[in-house]
């Protein structure tokens, strides 16, 4: 099976430097960043007319390297969980678990500081927190120096949470979004490049409030 094309909008800056039009495969995917990119720059993406603004390509071809990744949840996201486990492991991953690993009830921050924590030390590329509605993991996650969580409902956030934000930790609600979305948007989250170029500015102003924090601290 081979993967369809994605363009970004580090391909379409690139174009705009070089003066040409940026030849699109008709199955390619263009994410909203490229397209925004374009009408700035005045790219012709040449081609696009039959584009669509459809997922991203299925993570299962070789255009994306098998990961560590960690997951967690709590009482709420258990059930999507372990569904998204069994996503991760099709998609060649390797799945690091660190709980919840029934309905009983816990607190959220203990698993989401896990995955965190799980990223930020290595032991995963990226990670995914699973509660009820997303919103707390992603609070507690980014209190995690090094970690860049993001909570994501579709697959525009998913996409633009990699492509300006380099996000490196998907929080999402287990109760809000179905089986079928949910993994659609792992896999956007998964095959989405970070875009670079003046993104990586912002990030590094982001990482900056890391040590920002901890002198603080020691103040």
């Amino acid at each position: 099976m081979s993967g369809r094309p994605v363009i970004t909008e580090a391909d379409v800056r690139e174009a705009a430097r070089a003066g040409r039009t940026l030849a699109v495969a008709p199955n390619a995917v263009i994410t909203p960043a490229a397209r925004d990119a374009a009408e700035q720059l005045g790219v012709r993406l040449g081609g696009s007319a039959d584009v669509r603004d459809e997922a991203p390509p299925d993570p299962r071809t070789p255009n994306l390297a098998p990961r560590p990744v960690a997951i967690g949840a709590d009482h709420g996201g258990f059930p999507l969980k372990e569904q998204l486990k069994t996503l991760l492991t099709e998609l060649g991953c390797d799945v690091l678990d660190v709980g919840t690993h029934s309905t009983d009830a816990v607190d959220y921050p203990d698993f989401a500081v896990a995955v965190a924590e799980a990223v930020a030390g290595g032991r995963a590329e990226c990670g995914i927190m699973v509660d009820g509605a997303g919103i707390g993991s992603s609070m507690a996650a980014n209190k995690v120096p090094g970690v860049r969580a993001a909570l994501c409902y579709d697959l525009t956030t998913a996409q633009n949470a990699r492509e300006h934000n380099d996000a490196n930790v998907l929080t999402l609600g287990g109760t809000l979004i179905g089986t079928r979305l949910a993994g659609d948007i792992v896999k956007a989250f998964l095959s989405t490049p970070f875009g670079g170029g003046r993104h990586q500015r912002r990030v590094d102003k982001i990482n900056a409030l890391d040590g920002a924090a901890a002198r603080r601290d020691d103040a």
